[in-house]
């Protein structure tokens, strides 16, 4: 039996050998049955490189002017060239103007490493303590300008604020040569980012605070989150190649890094971005590998932001480090289950359900364990906007006062309407929404959809980065429609969204497809429409806005503050500070009230009436302060 049973088993392994041979020749012959991609012609190779040499050249060129632009308005605004070294500080307006005061205190010191040493050992700034101002203030920009500074002999050549408001102005030519390439990519016309330059720039006084103060850490910091989020929609793009995926992944590696070094509540952003790729990925729209590549992405730049910014606890109880290693964990739980079927419909509610416990339970864990102080004002306030709480603090009823954390003016959505930016706006973003719910109801119900989408299919909500888009603006507008201050967030995106929209052909192409558009053939006049609307868009806007822009730059302003300049003009005296800013800690612990005696001589209260003299004219200024915030909050309650 043993000798009958040898040759059978010898015959059956052959037969595998035989079976698994046939299948890789199989294999091979599809492979080299497979036609190899033939070479563009010449003449289309030429078309696609000028098309993409002008593009460049229009998105550099648009930066750089918008940046000369600012410098020039920044100068007739203020008459900056013809001041003083302390009236030019004096035009950085609101306490950001601390900010330079630490890249002033950079450059004077003997050594770089002295200058950082005195900023992470700092005692100037909060009174009777000793704090990390690199930390707690995020002064990266500041160590980052002072050594280019130095380290370009820039001394020489032009001052020290010169060189610092250049920075900013360069990068905000930065911010909207991002806004550009995102509009171009989406849309695949250069023409879409022109628009979104040109909305941008005739809505300034909605999308950037830089003419209010240039050191805001906005301004340094959300150039960078443009460039993310530019490389992340060339990375969620279906038809990219190789080459072109590495790059975008590399650039927005970099720029979630930086941006998360600049600005000390840029995880919160990066959080509704998160949530944003992770309903991308919940609705089995495609991408889901690259959109987990993304979240390695953001555990690293965690993890360096924290090793970087002197072990920084507030990156450890962030929710975006909640949310993410719950994706992590939710997709090493996840089952492989056959798409379309009930099971799998099943276990994506299961899995979402999943994510949403395992981030919220993360995040108290986390706060359990990790000593922080960091932002914890910010769920206080949160809570009494949204009248979940009510307070007695000082500190917060204050903010509720602050027209920047109250609900946007009807002026905001008059000048966005003007504009002709918020009409077009909302009808690219119900187009693409109702095109991406009818996507997402098809793969539910386990229809198959072409892969790649041609523009005859007129389904614009299929592409995943246009998706991701929709989510993440909707997500930034339902925010800005609760604080105003958050305008300066989306109303860039609403720029970029909307030319994006008017521009591209496979948008109208699904409304024609949803019109049923029988009389003109639809393709041919979504491809008019894509160069018509937004050409008739552009020279109402130049004959428009355009002269006015002129007049701005040609009228000259003054920035006329005497008093201010009086006043830090004596704060110089050393013999008076000290008495003097003495009695305002006082008046600040004390929190009583202040009675004016005369315009000499003040009275504070303080458990017993002291006299102070030699207070002079400050008290004057100081009252004024204290009784307009005492009034403020009593009329707000």
């Amino acid at each position: 039996m043993a000798e009958e049973e040898g040759p059978t088993v010898e015959l059956r392994q052959r037969r595998k050998l035989k079976s698994s041979e046939n299948k890789e020749s199989a294999k091979e012959e599809k492979i080299c049955d497979t036609p190899m991609p033939e070479r563009a012609p010449k003449h289309v190779l030429f078309q696609r490189f000028a098309k993409i040499f002008i593009g460049c050249l229009a998105a550099v060129t648009s930066g750089m002017m918008y940046a000369l632009y600012l410098s020039a308005y920044h100068e007739r605004k203020f008459w900056f060239s013809n001041r003083q070294e302390l009236e030019r500080e004096i035009t950085f307006q609101g306490d950001s103007a601390i900010y330079y005061s630490y890249y002033k205190d950079m450059l004077k010191a003997p050594s770089f490493e002295r200058g950082v040493y005195e900023l992470t050992h700092n005692n100037k700034t909060v009174s009777l303590k000793t704090i990390n101002a690199v930390q707690q203030m995020s002064l990266y920009p500041e160590l980052i300008a002072s050594v280019l500074y130095q380290a370009t002999g820039s001394n020489e050549i032009i001052e020290p604020v010169y060189f610092y408001i250049g920075i900013v102005f360069g990068l905000q030519g930065i911010y909207v040569t991002a806004l550009f390439v995102t509009s171009w990519l989406m849309s695949g016309t250069w023409l879409a980012g022109m628009l979104t330059v040109a909305w941008f720039i005739i809505n300034r006084v909605d999308t950037t605070r830089i003419e209010y103060s240039i050191p805001l850490r906005e301004n340094w910091a959300l150039p960078y989150f443009a460039c993310q989020i530019a490389a992340l929609t060339g990375y969620l793009k279906s038809n990219l190649n190789t080459y072109g995926e590495r790059f975008c992944y590399l650039l927005m590696s970099a720029s979630t890094y930086t941006f998360m070094m600049m600005w000390e509540y840029s995880h919160y952003l990066l959080f509704l971005q998160a949530i944003s790729l992770f309903l991308l990925d919940s609705f089995s729209l495609e991408q889901s590998e690259k959109v987990h590549e993304v979240y390695k992405i953001y555990i690293f730049s965690l993890f360096l932001g924290y090793l970087l910014q002197f072990e920084n606890s507030a990156l450890l109880v962030s929710p975006l480090l909640s949310l993410v290693v719950a994706l992590m964990l939710a997709k090493c739980l996840q089952l492989n289950v056959k798409k379309g079927t009930f099971i799998a419909k099943i276990m994506k509610v299961i899995n979402f359900y999943l994510v949403c416990t395992l981030t919220v339970t993360l995040n108290i864990i986390m706060k359990m364990f990790v000593p922080h102080k960091e932002n914890g004002h910010m769920l206080k306030f949160l809570e009494v906007k949204f009248g979940l709480n009510m307070t007695k603090n000082f500190t917060m009823n204050w903010l509720l006062c602050q027209e920047s954390l109250q609900a946007p003016s009807q002026d905001f959505f008059l000048r966005l309407t003007q504009s002709s930016l918020l009409p077009f706006y909302v009808l690219v973003l119900i187009i693409c929404f109702l095109s991406m719910m009818q996507v997402i109801f098809r793969r539910i119900n386990g229809k198959s959809l072409k892969e790649t989408i041609t523009l005859e299919d007129g389904r614009i909500g299929g592409r995943p980065e246009i998706i991701y888009h929709v989510i993440h603006t909707i997500l930034l507008g339902s925010l800005a429609m609760v604080i105003e201050g958050l305008k300066y967030l989306w109303t860039p995106y609403v720029c970029m969204l909307a030319a994006f929209g008017v521009c591209s052909p496979e948008l109208w192409m699904t409304l024609f497809k949803w019109l049923r558009l029988r009389t003109v053939h639809p393709v041919l006049l979504a491809l008019i429409l894509s160069m018509a609307v937004p050409t008739i868009i552009g020279l109402s806007l130049w004959k428009e806005f355009f002269p006015r822009l002129m007049t701005e730059l040609m009228e000259l302003q003054e920035f006329y503050d005497p008093d201010t300049v009086e006043l830090m003009t004596w704060i110089k005296f050393p013999s008076l500070v000290s008495g003097i800013f003495l009695g305002l800690w006082i008046i600040v612990q004390s929190g009583e009230v202040l009675h004016v005696l005369s315009a000499d001589r003040y009275m504070v209260k303080v458990g017993k009436k002291q006299e102070m003299d030699g207070l002079g004219k400050i008290w004057v200024v100081v009252v004024n302060i204290f009784r307009r915030i005492n009034l403020r909050i009593h009329t707000h309650h």
